[in-house]
């Protein structure tokens, strides 16, 4: 079985640069980490260390602070993280500490001139974890609900208990609430608001336009990083699998294998890993060449990439461009097709690449 899906879903990499222009904004940002549109023009973006929220005019490279009192715990890989508008609704994914302990929370809030006010703490992961790693996190809309990414924090197999939510993906209402068809709501035992469990760190999501799936990317250990579908009650396997990855040691995870039988099999996995980040389907008519295809942002190996669509799901790995901007932590498209990119870097700005 591992060798069957090493071979489905290994791909190799190839190089077909389209010609394209990478410009650089007037914006100055630290460790940017993710982005939202409030309009056809303005963009927010939060930084993850400073916990600020900077609201960013493309049309005239202009920006602003947008003042908020969400209590942001910028420790090691946590801090502001990602952002998500509907016209003045904000949400925002974070770390917060209660009892110098640690988890991935979400803030709803509105968006009032130049401020976040009214916010609300809508969701928690639980437990508090005593380390500052593996967050996640990304959100993103689907009809009334919010998908919202939660890393496993260091802890492994408990990405396999359903009683607790990190590890999984959650799915809420967008006040909070929990939804009465969530998988495991008739279960007393298990977390009401898990969706899906068995995942490590995944910090790209995105709503797939043509199948109206949504779509995460996930970190492996030593290899396995992926892409996959969201699907309600399944389980991607961590860390009975490790998606063809192994320790950072060299030791095998689990029985060494890449899939079992009842896990949900990625879409796509790269091994090596690619520190993959952020994730986008272009839509945009300004790239045809990218026509409803994924967009993929390297960390790692600090490249943007995409997936084509086969009959079998993404077709061959394909690079855009690489070592230009640093580590590409989070990507957006505007109205015209021109994507807009950050990079998990000090001292940086918000790119545009056009043809």
């Amino acid at each position: 079985m591992k060798k069957l899906l090493l071979l489905i879903c290994f791909c190799t990499f190839s190089l077909k640069i389209h010609a394209y222009t990478l410009q650089k904004s007037s914006i100055n940002l630290s460790y940017p980490w993710g982005m939202t549109w409030i309009d056809s023009t303005k963009l927010l973006i939060t930084e993850k260390k400073t916990a600020q929220i900077i609201l960013f005019d493309t049309s005239n490279n202009t920006s602003k602070i947008i003042s908020h009192k969400i209590p942001v715990a910028s420790w090691g890989q946590g801090g502001l993280l990602d952002i998500i508008s509907e016209g003045n609704n904000i949400w925002i994914t974070c770390s917060i500490m209660k009892n110098k302990l640690l988890t991935t929370a979400v803030y709803k809030s509105t968006l009032n001139n130049n401020s976040l006010i009214d916010s609300e703490l809508i969701f928690e992961a639980t437990p508090y974890i005593n380390n500052a790693k593996h967050f996640g996190s990304r959100i993103t809309i689907k009809d009334d609900f919010l998908y919202i990414s939660i890393g496993e924090r260091g802890k492994g197999m408990i990405s396999q208990d359903p009683s607790n939510t990190v590890g999984s993906i959650v799915r809420i209402h967008k006040d909070g609430r929990i939804p009465a068809d969530n998988p495991f709501v008739t279960n007393s035992d298990w977390s009401e608001e898990v969706y899906q469990i068995g995942v490590r760190n995944p910090q790209g999501m995105d709503l797939d336009p043509l199948t109206n799936d949504v779509f995460i990317s996930n970190h492996g250990p030593k290899g396995g990083d992926f892409v996959g579908k969201v699907i309600r009650g399944t389980n991607y396997g961590w860390k009975r699998v490790g998606w063809g990855g192994t320790n950072y040691s060299g030791t095998k995870i689990g029985d060494g294998n890449t899939w079992e039988p009842g896990l949900l099999p990625p879409d796509h996995i790269w091994v090596p890993s690619i520190g993959v980040g952020g994730i986008k389907f272009y839509k945009g008519d300004l790239f045809p060449e990218l026509k409803n295809t994924l967009l993929i942002g390297s960390l790692k190996f600090q490249y943007l990439s995409y997936l084509p669509r086969n009959e079998n799901g993404f077709g061959e790995e394909q690079l855009i461009f690489k070592n230009k901007i640093g580590r590409i932590r989070d990507i957006e498209v505007n109205s015209k097709g021109e994507i807009f990119l950050i990079a998990d870097e000090n001292n940086t700005t918000l790119y545009k690449l056009t043809p």
